[in-house]
């Protein structure tokens, strides 16, 4: 199959373009013959490793048109679409020949995309996308607070919703999300499940020295998990204020007060929330010396690795409903059980008791979440099962299942494309 792949950037900027990196090479390993479209270069991030042979053009360099053009002449079988910052780019790519959108977010159904009301508490948002929004946007500070950005927001996520009725087919990766666009009118939405990096590449080599010099030292991993002693979490990913982090730090506290033990909280990634989450950790660690924070920067896959290996839990405070949430299975290969709010598609791979505890989300709150991390790690057997639980999750999502699962999709979109023709 001759498969072009549509992307904003080829560089690693985020989670979409983590997933092609290990899509592209597991394509071409199933013979396919591969090539890559994208709209804009970033100096700040290493790119993409395209398989031998891969074709790929750059708006950025080529200009929009010619590049389109060039990967019209390539004659692709199938344009897969991962990611477009500007929306009328959505339609002339679902114009050329049968093209597949996979929605990793909430492109189309929410002007910020945040898809939550800020205030007067942080809550999801469940409305469908629509002129009603705007009414919505500033009382419950959906996003920014200028009203020239919110309308071109409105008008291009407006403009792009029209757009994803142009393809042949829509992608997400939970049921979640699924009902999420059949609720704004869309057919043919197909589930694809998200597979784990850690089960679709050998984990890259990672100098864990290097990232002792940058002053965080990664804890050798626990013989024996049944010995009562300190509770090590983790978080790991972007910190913005969606991310929760300030719940989490809050719920720690609660935590150390409920189990009369030690609380030991690791916070690896980065982002524009780190500084002030990193001022409350500074208070509360103040006021308490039985809590430690530690916030070690972004660390490369081996390096965070090992301090899966060596946490009781995964938390995920995130406030908005996450897609997907894939950061809770990559913990579950390292026997991670993750603890998060009952949010968006997180509940579809962590089920309550069996790989972790879900926290009630109506509304999020710092006790909720201590709770529900309390209940995993009273009882040295509750944990052990939630630790057979998380790898036994995880292990379902391979990327042989997500290869099946996608390439139906596209074949039915060829199929379609070829009767309608």
């Amino acid at each position: 199959m001759r498969i072009a792949i549509a992307n904003t950037y080829r560089n690693r900027v985020g989670g979409v373009e983590a997933y092609l990196d290990a899509l592209l090479p597991a394509l071409a390993h199933a013979g396919h013959q591969i090539a890559f479209w994208h709209e804009l270069v970033s100096a700040d991030h290493d790119q993409i490793t395209l398989p031998p042979g891969t074709r790929s053009w750059s708006a950025a360099q080529a200009g929009l048109d010619g590049s389109l053009d060039a990967m019209r002449e390539w004659r692709p079988e199938i344009v897969f679409v991962n990611g477009l910052s500007i929306p009328n780019l959505e339609r002339r790519l679902a114009d050329r020949g049968p093209a597949v959108r996979f929605a990793h977010a909430y492109a189309g159904t929410c002007i910020s995309g945040n898809k939550m009301f800020a205030r007067p508490r942080a809550r999801p948002c469940d409305r469908r996308f629509g002129p009603r929004c705007i009414l919505h946007f500033y009382p419950h500070r959906c996003g920014g607070l200028d009203p020239l950005q919110m309308g071109r927001l409105y008008l291009g996520e407006r403009e792009r919703l029209a757009a994803f009725g142009s393809y042949s087919a829509i992608v997400t990766a939970s049921n979640h999300m699924r009902t999420e666009y059949l609720k704004h009118g869309l057919e043919r939405v197909s589930v694809v499940g998200l597979p784990i990096q850690s089960a679709i590449e050998p984990a890259r080599h990672v100098d864990v020295e290097a990232a002792g010099a940058r002053g965080f030292q990664i804890p050798r991993a626990r013989d024996a998990r049944a010995e009562i002693g300190a509770i090590r979490l983790l978080f790991a990913g972007r910190m913005t204020p969606l991310k929760g982090g300030d719940m989490m730090i809050d719920a720690l506290p609660i935590v150390q007060r409920a189990l009369g033990r030690k609380v030991e909280a690791v916070f690896a990634g980065d982002g524009p929330a780190r500084a002030v989450w990193e001022a409350r950790a500074r208070r509360v660690t103040a006021h308490d010396h039985r809590i430690s924070i530690e916030f070690t920067g972004w660390l490369e896959r081996a390096a965070l690795d090992s301090l899966m290996a060596d946490a009781d839990l995964l938390v995920v405070p995130s406030l908005w409903p996450e897609p997907f949430g894939l950061v809770g299975l990559e913990a579950g290969l390292n026997r991670l059980p993750a603890v998060a709010f009952a949010v968006g598609g997180i509940p579809e791979w962590l089920g309550d008791g069996c790989n972790g505890r879900l926290a009630n989300a109506n509304p999020p709150a710092a006790a909720g979440l201590a709770d529900a991390i309390a209940a995993c790690v009273r009882d040295p057997g509750t944990l052990e099962r939630m630790r057979e639980g998380a790898r036994a999750v995880a292990e379902n999502h391979t990327m042989r299942s997500h290869l099946a699962a996608l390439l139906e999709v596209f074949r039915d979109a060829i199929a379609r494309a070829h009767r309608d023709g």
